[in-house]
């Protein structure tokens, strides 16, 4: 349901006219609230409006199910508000309500990516001892956990664990030793995973050819990266977005920017859509090679797509222009930001601070310096570090000094 405000509205007349919602509908809202948390278009605020559904339930002499629970907490728990999660677990709890495989996933998993195993363990020998076997999804959330810990070998064993309880691998499973492999250089082991894949009947899916793309990619073999790339096509399974944004990107960190645009022209005829990440890529790309008009006609292509703007894409080509020495270019792409909605942050003034006191300009660089406030953009020492460099090397002893005492006291 992705009407939210019309659903609410609705809501309200109901209760108006004398009709008292049922847990279905009032579950459907939280449900909605919580997806539009995920989806990105709202914040914590909603996650407030979500749990003041489910107190209104109770409120109102209703009395919420395990999905309307199951649905907050793992509102929170994607959120990172753990201990909010947990407190409200142990309510329902309280409440009679009795816990089930997807609410003990999802806590599992949002304990796993704060790294607290104690939690983990707690919630695993809870489930152990309600009778409540662990599925394919708790499964890979615990390998998955292993993996970004780097700790392959028990991630392995949990594999093992996971079959003698006569539950087989998946494509997510697979996915993630595939990606574990790789980012610990065992390209060639990734690829014999893959080949079991097959042999299983499990074919790669977009996250699994990603994650041996970028596998190449590390190692700098951009050949193979292409020929898996070119693979995933064969095998009817179309390259995403981020599978042709990380071609782009290593060939840009190869200085083969050339490359990388002849992806970029292809996804303008085959599709997918580029999004931000793809053209800040190739602005850095071309950036770091002198190629400030290629960057900036890519950089007014982006602009012309409709694409919603962010501070890093500003911010690249901000400093490809200090770097070259064209300080009024920078500050002209600076004084934009306001004008589009954004603020800049420590990072932009940094560039900009030091691409004037590379210029031979410390005093308009040390009037930046000190309006970053302005912006709600307080110094950090780096800063202070630009700004105190930039004096010295203008010869500005005294007041680098200075700056020098403000930073320590």
């Amino acid at each position: 349901m992705g009407y939210i405000d019309f659903g609410s509205s609705v809501l309200g007349k109901m209760m108006k006219v004398g009709v008292q919602p049922d847990v279905v509908t009032l579950s459907t809202l939280i449900n909605g609230l919580c997806k539009r948390i995920l989806n990105g278009l709202c914040k914590t605020g909603n996650t407030d409006r979500a749990l003041r559904f489910l107190r209104m339930m109770e409120g109102r002499g209703f009395k919420p199910n395990i999905v309307a629970y199951s649905t907050v907490i793992d509102c929170f728990c994607k959120k990172g508000l753990l201990s909010e999660a947990l407190d409200l677990f142990s309510k329902m709890k309280v409440k009679g309500i009795r816990p089930n495989i997807v609410i003990y996933n999802c806590l599992i998993h949002g304990v796993c990516n704060l790294d607290q195993q104690k939690e983990a363990t707690t919630l695993l020998n809870e489930m152990a001892g309600n009778n409540i076997s662990l599925d394919i999804v708790t499964y890979n959330i615990l390998i998955d956990a292993h993996c970004k810990k780097r700790m392959i070998s028990e991630a392995v064993d949990t594999v093992d664990a996971m079959r003698k309880q006569g539950i087989e691998p998946n494509v997510v499973t697979f996915s993630i030793l595939v990606d574990a492999h790789c980012k610990e250089g065992m390209v060639s082991k990734a690829e014999d995973i893959v080949d079991t894949m097959r042999k299983k009947g499990i074919e790669p899916d977009v996250v699994t050819y990603n994650a041996l793309i970028n596998g190449h990619c590390l190692q700098n073999k951009m050949d193979e990266a292409r020929r898996v790339f070119q693979l995933m096509s064969k095998k009817g399974c179309a390259p995403a977005i981020c599978s042709y944004n990380i071609m782009i990107n290593r060939y840009c960190k190869a200085k083969r920017v050339d490359e990388a645009m002849e992806l970029f022209h292809e996804i303008s005829q085959k599709g997918p859509t580029p999004d931000i990440v793809t053209y800040s890529i190739l602005m850095q790309g071309m950036c770091e090679l002198g190629r400030l008009s290629s960057a900036l006609k890519l950089f007014r292509a982006m602009l012309k797509s409709g694409l919603e703007l962010d501070i890093v894409s500003y911010t690249i080509l901000i400093d490809g222009f200090c770097t070259a020495g064209r300080i009024e270019v920078a500050k002209e792409l600076f004084l934009q930001l306001s004008v589009n909605g954004l603020k800049p942050d420590v990072y932009t003034y940094g560039i900009m601070i030091n691409g004037f006191c590379k210029k031979g300009l410390p005093d308009e660089a040390y009037q930046w310096f000190r309006s970053m406030g302005n912006n709600d953009c307080l110094p950090d020492s780096c800063c202070y570090n630009v700004m105190i460099q930039g004096f010295f090397r203008n010869s500005y002893t005294s007041e680098a000094t200075q700056l020098l005492v403000e930073m320590v006291v």
